[in-house]
């Protein structure tokens, strides 16, 4: 049996919505760059909204990730992938990523899916799920989603560009058949049946 229960949040789940803000504080903290700060409310909304995937080790939280719409559901993007420290190493932000992007699919199927990240290893995921390296103005122009940047120690930077450019790769997946021409690299399966739980 696999050690961890990865899935789409659901009511049962609102509970560990505070824990997912603290621990997207801290990653920002750590990382300085990439990571939008959410509150608890926001966390709590997109649980109840069925818009998030969450990672259990038992009953602790491992991980977490949720889906957001822009432009009237013409762009989407998941957000917001944490794996807390002690469960890193492990392929678990590739499995959460992978289930985030069939939510966000089933949810919005005709939809742009769109991501920004300094993350080597992220950008490897995104590209076994089909997206490719787009320009800024390729993605969103909501400036809601920018807000999020404004955590961001380099979030200067992409003011004065306009928007147009900063540290992140802007990653695109288009579901239009011109998307398709793409030659797309199938998923790595996923082994987490040998991960060892961390020692108290």
């Amino acid at each position: 049996m696999k050690p961890f229960t990865i899935s789409v949040a659901t009511e049962q789940h609102r509970k560990y919505a505070q824990e997912v803000s603290d621990a997207l504080a801290e990653a920002a903290k750590g990382r300085g760059t990439g990571l939008a700060q959410r509150s608890a409310a926001y966390i709590d909304e997109k649980i109840s909204q069925g818009k998030a995937v969450i990672a259990l080790y038992k009953e602790e939280l491992a991980g977490f990730c949720y889906v957001e719409s822009w432009e009237h559901e013409r762009y989407v993007a998941t957000s917001g992938l944490i794996v807390k420290p002690q469960f890193r190493g492990h392929s678990l932000a590739k499995a959460i990523k992978k289930e985030a992007f069939h939510l966000a699919r089933r949810l919005f199927p005709g939809a742009k899916m769109f991501g920004l990240t300094t993350s080597l290893a992220v950008m490897r995921i995104n590209s076994e799920l089909g997206f490719v390296p787009v320009t800024f103005v390729e993605l969103t122009s909501d400036t809601e989603f920018w807000k999020g940047c404004e955590d961001c120690q380099y979030y200067d930077v992409l003011e004065r560009s306009g928007y147009k450019n900063c540290l992140c790769t802007g990653m695109l997946f288009d579901p239009t058949p011109k998307q398709k021409e793409w030659k797309r690299k199938k998923s790595s399966s996923l082994s987490l049946e040998d991960w060892t739980p961390p020692t108290q």
